[in-house]
């Protein structure tokens, strides 16, 4: 194992031990890399890497202290990560995008208030009948994203906004070259909506499926 990859896995351990809990201060280096067994520059190159990561936070002049780990915040490098996807696979991004994001809409229909689908519902209104598509798309990402968030799981909402990106540019296309994209997904956002309102989680799962898939199909024709 290399040294920054083992000096790497003893902070690791620390955190998951509860040696280190969220908001700790890290010792000062020499005492850490001292106790860990580690030269001061593995240590240093293992801090750099999980900061990157938003393990670690280093404040200059303060010190370097655990993040909240909030699973938001650490899913923010795997939205990096998939900023590098090639356009092969962003059949493989709205395949998984498929199972999870029908999943957190029928969890949101129990628990989504009559005020954000209010909110929801007048954002539609907003968007008139014939948007831009990328006035659409837009309003596809916050509409989703809002409902995604009433589901009140903080990890699957950060997994589908880290997934949502690679397939902005499909809907984009499809919105540009499908005759009648913009009017389906006004009325599929709809139709989602009234499942919401009726309170029923497997119409609004079924329309969810519908609404992604549609897209899925299209892109799928198209390569």
């Amino acid at each position: 194992m290399a040294v920054t990859d083992e000096a790497i896995e003893k902070i690791k351990d620390m955190i998951v031990s509860g040696a280190l809990r969220p908001g700790d201060r890290l010792p000062k280096e020499s005492e850490l890399a001292a106790d860990l067994g580690l030269s001061r520059n593995s240590l240093r190159e293992a801090v750099r890497a999980l900061s990157l990561i938003r393990i670690l936070d280093v404040r200059q002049g303060d010190g370097t202290y655990v993040t909240s780990l909030d699973p938001q915040l650490l899913l923010e490098a795997m939205s990096f990560v998939v900023d590098f996807h090639r356009d092969d696979t962003v059949l493989e991004f709205l395949a998984v995008r498929r199972i999870l994001e029908p999943a957190a809409t029928a969890m949101a229909a129990p628990l989504i208030s009559e005020q954000q689908l209010d909110a929801l519902s007048a954002q539609l209104d907003a968007l008139g009948a014939e948007p831009s598509v990328e006035e659409l798309v837009a309003c596809d990402l916050e509409f989703h994203r809002g409902i995604v968030q009433s589901a009140g799981n903080s990890v699957l909402c950060s997994l589908l906004d880290g997934l949502s990106g690679p397939t902005t540019r499909a809907r984009i296309w499809r919105g540009l070259t499908q005759e009648d994209a913009v009017s389906r997904t006004l009325r599929e956002h709809r139709a989602i909506l009234a499942a919401l309102r009726d309170r029923d989680a497997e119409a609004a799962r079924s329309w969810a499926t519908v609404h992604i898939a549609s897209v899925e199909q299209w892109l799928r024709s198209t390569l």
